[in-house]
């Protein structure tokens, strides 16, 4: 009878513990979600369109990207979007880009008209991007350098830097694309591909690379995990410290006086991570996804905490509140008040997103370092009653932030600091959040942008498989209009894979058109040569690069110098031009000027008039025994 006793008890405290902890030990192993595509970068017009949405509205950096996003340039504009720890996707003016599909070991992109380009420093085996264009798909599986160029009949893809692909015609034929090839494909019946010699790069290539060297050079790159995107960003704009309690932290400079975490910026509507903070500050991604805000010394930090193998990203790492377990969440009566706080070291984010069974529960994610409720750090199986959570940065003054609740994600309206209430008078959000999204959501509320020609949009592709449905919620008054032409796309199926070499396929013809042969490059010099020619400039700490200012700035910043006042935009290294450019690929549009990221006067950003000490120790200093200059002189 005992031993009938043992066995019934077993599962039995198995069912008890899993109802203590559920959302805790549902964080070390779950299902994958999505890190979505960041909008890293942008220079001129840029506009966007999400399924859903009105009209095509202005983009703006730091946007995380969804299935079924299009975004459009302007003349004279190109933008970034980064997809992977080393992979970006770069599109020039009068592009129109579109993010069909992200699985986990698959991205799809769209290109209807214009030039883009796939750089991608690395790419883990078995993960594969796909370029859908009018006349044929392109798949990528090998880390490369990958040029494509959609015109009115012509698609050029060119391969650099190794890389390797295959090309799937609207016919269905399967061809290999080798390294330092320029693969013509030409609109008909049957689709003709040709393949030549890639040209010699020209400026937009050499504009690329530039944009690229900058994360193997980042110094962040020793505080954050690999994947976790723009930690190249948080070297031009902050300093990293060493502190006894957090270990390394991040200080921005140029901040307003008074500034706190997630107040210079705005709440966008995801289909998949529903509301999504998106900062107006160009370090504004890694800070406000991963990692917490502690307050040290009169300072707002950044501590990404432990690094970990897998970060997992959240639309925000915040705490919501209502005033007085209002009811009406629940209900989703009216328009009571909503706030959001800052989450400090250690405390669980209660996810708004994701699955139902963990929604509202403390969640933890990534997180590497200690689990931290109510200042007490606890167990895996601590059970936690989410009423009784008290968030940390909500003791602080000027912490707790709101906006009027008809105007949360439809409007561009500054957050406020929370003045009328104590923090006793407020309690964590649980159940629907008493704001719905609209379709002004889609682009929190962003104006208005240029919109393509219709042509473009309506441009049927070819893929290899269908799409996702993917409908967001959404609540207003007046019907659903549809702007967006659904174009048709031709379906083909891909060839088998046979283990990872691609040149098992047939190649294409050799082009008729044959222009001059291309000359090698020059041969690399001499280290000798190198070491004499190239005097290193000095060395210039980020905060010391801050005082260098530009007197001129890109459309870009001169747009968010009107809107944006806390961040201060110290000067970006100068990317410069090489004297000489090739001709453009025939049916391709013209090469761009290459553009420097410059920084905002000075009277922009409000700055402590007496410069206070940093809290702990300097983080990035390098090693001061090294007998450099004794082996230089040599």
């Amino acid at each position: 009878m005992n031993d009938l006793q043992r066995i019934w008890l077993i599962p039995l405290l198995f069912l008890l513990a899993l109802s203590g902890s559920a959302a805790l030990a549902a964080d070390g192993d779950e299902a994958w979600a999505p890190t979505p595509p960041r909008l890293s970068f942008i220079d001129g017009e840029v506009s966007y369109w999400r399924t859903g949405a009105d009209e095509w509205a202005r983009a703006r950096p730091n946007l995380a990207l969804a299935e079924g996003d299009a975004f459009y340039t302007g003349n004279n504009a190109n933008f970034e979007v980064q997809f992977g720890s080393r992979s970006f996707v770069r599109a020039d003016e009068n592009t129109q880009l579109s993010l069909v599909q992200q699985e986990a070991n698959r991205i799809q992109f769209k290109l209807t008209s214009g030039r883009v380009s796939f750089d991608m420093r690395s790419l883990a085996v078995g993960d594969a991007v796909e370029v859908s264009t009018p006349d044929a798909v392109f798949v990528i599986r090998h880390p490369g350098y990958y040029r494509v160029e959609v015109g009115s009949r012509d698609t050029h893809f060119i391969t650099r830097r190794g890389g390797e692909a295959t090309v799937i015609t609207a016919d269905g034929r399967s061809l290999s694309i080798y390294p330092s090839e320029d693969i013509v494909v030409t609109a008909g019946d049957p689709v003709k591909v040709a393949t030549y010699a890639a040209p010699a790069p020209d400026d937009w290539d050499r504009w690329n690379d530039a944009r690229s060297d900058r994360i193997g050079e980042s110094i962040s790159a020793r505080y954050v995990p690999p994947d976790v995107y723009g930690a190249e960003e948080l070297d031009y704009y902050g300093d990293w410290r060493l502190v006894p309690t957090y270990g390394s932290v991040w200080i921005p400079y140029g901040v307003s006086v008074g500034w706190v975490p997630y107040s210079t910026g705005y709440w966008v509507w995801d289909p998949y991570y529903e509301w999504t903070w998106v900062d107006d500050a160009p370090w504004g991604w890694a800070p406000f996804h991963y990692g917490r805000w502690v307050y040290i010394d009169g300072f707002w930090a950044w501590a990404p905490g432990p690094v970990v193998r897998r970060p997992v990203y959240s639309p925000a790492l915040v705490a919501f509140m209502i005033r007085d377990h209002d009811v009406s969440v629940r209900l989703s009566i009216g328009l009571p008040g909503l706030w959001w706080v800052a989450l400090s070291w250690g405390e669980p984010v209660l996810p708004w997103w994701g699955p139902p069974a963990r929604r509202w529960h403390p969640y933890w994610g990534s997180w590497g370092g200690p689990r931290i409720v109510n200042n007490v750090v606890i167990q895996q199986t601590t059970v936690i009653k989410v009423d009784d959570i008290h968030f940390h940065n909500a003791s602080l003054p000027r912490a707790i932030l709101t906006v009027p609740a008809g105007k949360f994600g439809r409007e561009r309206v500054q957050a406020t600091v929370e003045t009328r209430y104590r923090q006793t008078d407020l309690a964590p959000a649980r159940g629907d959040l008493p704001v719905k999204p609209s379709r002004a959501s889609l682009s929190g509320g962003a104006p208005k942008g240029v919109q393509p020609p219709r042509a473009i949009v309506s441009r049927p592709v070819v893929s290899t498989r269908t799409p996702r449905e993917r409908t967001p919620a959404l609540q207003d008054e007046a019907p659903r209009v549809r702007t967006q032409a659904v174009p048709e796309t031709r379906y083909v199926i891909p060839p088998e894979r046979r283990g990872e070499d691609a040149r098992t396929l047939p190649r294409p013809d050799r082009g008729t058109e044959a222009g001059p042969e291309r000359a090698p490059p020059p041969r690399p010099p001499r280290y000798d040569e190198v070491r004499k020619s190239v005097t290193p400039p000095p060395a210039v700490t980020p905060r010391e690069q801050a005082t260098v200012r530009s007197r001129t700035t890109t459309r870009e910043q001169s747009t968010v110098r009107q809107e944006v006042r806390p961040a201060a935009r110290p000067a970006q290294p100068a990317v410069v031009a090489p004297p000489a450019s090739r001709p453009a690929v025939p049916g391709s549009v013209q090469a761009p000027r290459v553009r420097t990221e410059a920084t905002p006067p000075r009277e922009e950003v409000q700055q402590d008039k007496k410069e206070r000490p940093l809290p702990g120790q300097p983080a990035s200093q390098t090693y001061r025994g090294r007998d450099r200059d004794n082996r230089d002189a040599r």
